[in-house]
């Protein structure tokens, strides 16, 4: 189909845009996962629909057609971690300790990383899950194996310098075929956009205010639980657990990340137990969160 339409569909201003439909987004994404169109094409739509803005039916169409490229590989019992791939830019990753915490439970964890993104100039995940061992039950899968065509649009994404619609959608793959799922979200408005596109994609979908977009509670914040169309909020506070981590709002380098990975402070391993906790409570592990930590807590 012509990829102009699309293009004009998104970039002659509020009174000629409108909405693609489910089936037309899923073609539009096959294109350009294809390599199909003009890098420049490419980018001129991701620009304009991110200021149209993306509605629910294309985002829905566009993870369609990448279901079309990803290759699976199931892990059982598992939990996928959706993390944003303009990395973390002032605090470390912490997903290796909550691992480390969960052990000895039947819970899996699943993250996936890539070369950077825009718009954030952080540290990736992959440059932290290439630099540490990863134990038993934390199971990490490079883009670029099991995705490469998205992987492939990174250079072209990074020459535009700004946030699309490809950074909503592609932090949840389902590559592992996970039952369970959580993300992060920064503005409460999303919430809402990621149930109605990824919900009826996982047993349980859970959205949080993660650290930075990603799903790792570091401070005060909520927990989205979706069941179905029925919506759970809970507020979790780190200190009602005996958690004060003080976050930080300085950049840091890889080698300050890893680190605090490798040699953590006692705060810091008491809100990977907390991050732990939330995760169980998720994949419906515990009937709480407290329980949970209880349970973590021996």
């Amino acid at each position: 189909m012509d990829f102009f339409k699309y293009i004009h569909a998104v970039g002659t201003g509020e009174k000629g845009n409108r909405d693609l439909t489910l089936q037309e987004a899923k073609d539009m994404m096959e294109q350009v996962l294809k390599q199909e169109v003009y890098p420049e094409q490419a980018a001129a739509f991701l620009l304009g629909w991110r200021l149209k803005p993306e509605t629910t039916d294309e985002f829905r169409g566009v993870v369609e057609a990448c279901d079309g490229f990803i290759k699976e590989m199931p892990v059982a019992n598992s939990l996928e971690l959706g993390y944003p791939f303009d990395g973390k830019a002032n605090n470390p990753f912490i997903f290796p300790l909550v691992a480390k915490m969960l052990e000895n439970s039947e819970l899996h964890l699943v993250v996936t990383g890539d070369d950077l993104a825009p718009a954030k100039a952080g540290i990736t995940l992959k440059e932290v899950a290439t630099h540490i061992e990863l134990g038993k039950n934390l199971h990490y899968f490079d883009r670029a194996d099991f995705f490469k065509e998205m992987h492939d649009l990174t250079p072209l994404r990074m020459r535009l310098g700004l946030r699309t619609g490809l950074n909503t959608i592609e932090k949840l793959t389902k590559v592992a075929k996970s039952e369970y799922a959580i993300t992060g979200v920064f503005h409460k408005p999303f919430v809402k956009k990621y149930i109605d596109a990824f919900a009826d994609r996982y047993k349980r979908l859970a959205l949080i205010q993660g650290n930075e977009g990603t799903p790792e509670l570091f401070s005060k914040g909520r927990l989205w639980i979706a069941d179905g169309s029925d919506v759970e909020e809970i507020i979790v506070d780190p200190e009602y657990y005996g958690v004060n981590y003080t976050k930080s709002w300085e950049k840091i380098s890889l080698e300050e990340s890893l680190e605090q990975i490798n040699n953590p402070s006692d705060e810091f391993l008491k809100l990977a137990r907390l991050n732990a906790a939330v995760y169980l409570f998720v994949a419906q592990k515990a009937k709480t969160i407290e329980e949970a930590y209880e349970k973590l807590n021996g």
